[in-house]
């Protein structure tokens, strides 16, 4: 596998839409297998394809090592009211942490790799890290929703 360049602020390909996958191809695969191993590599917990100049819906994520979602075309289909305030980084965002308020929980829709329909129910820190990733493939990046910015290297 490889591992991918990743966009990162100021590049204008961050603030664009992606769109959605028509199909899953070998290339698609393959994809998924590279941004996993970036992200392994960048030791984050998320990856949007756009992060890695890729304009599709795809994302990945891993909050618990070994707990990897893969997600075509996904949608966040219902958002709990009760809202959860996050400290927030991000791969494309180096050396920069924010303060977001993010919903509790999400509900979640999208293919995965092998073309079937999945719904996640998601809370706390997952459901933090699918809307954070979620806003990538509309273009917006953490920092944009962020009610508090911490410039301070924290990692």
């Amino acid at each position: 596998m490889a591992i991918l360049k990743i966009v990162t602020v100021p590049d204008p390909l961050l603030r664009k839409k992606s769109r959605e996958l028509a199909e899953i191809t070998d290339r698609t695969l393959r994809l998924l297998d590279d941004m996993r191993d970036t992200l392994h590599k960048a030791q984050g917990v998320g990856l949007a394809g756009v992060q890695v100049g890729v304009l599709r819906r795809i994302v990945i994520v891993e909050t618990v090592p070994g707990e990897l979602y893969e997600m075509i075309n996904p949608v966040i289909t219902k958002r709990s009211e009760k809202m959860q305030r996050c400290k927030e980084g991000c791969l494309s965002v180096p050396d920069r942490w924010g303060e977001t308020v993010r919903p509790y929980a999400v509900t979640v829709e999208y293919t995965d790799r092998n073309g079937k329909r999945c719904t996640l129910d998601a809370e706390d820190f997952l459901a933090q890290a699918i809307s954070h990733e979620l806003d990538h493939l509309d273009g917006v990046i953490y920092t944009d929703v962020a009610v508090s910015m911490d410039d301070e290297e924290t990692k």
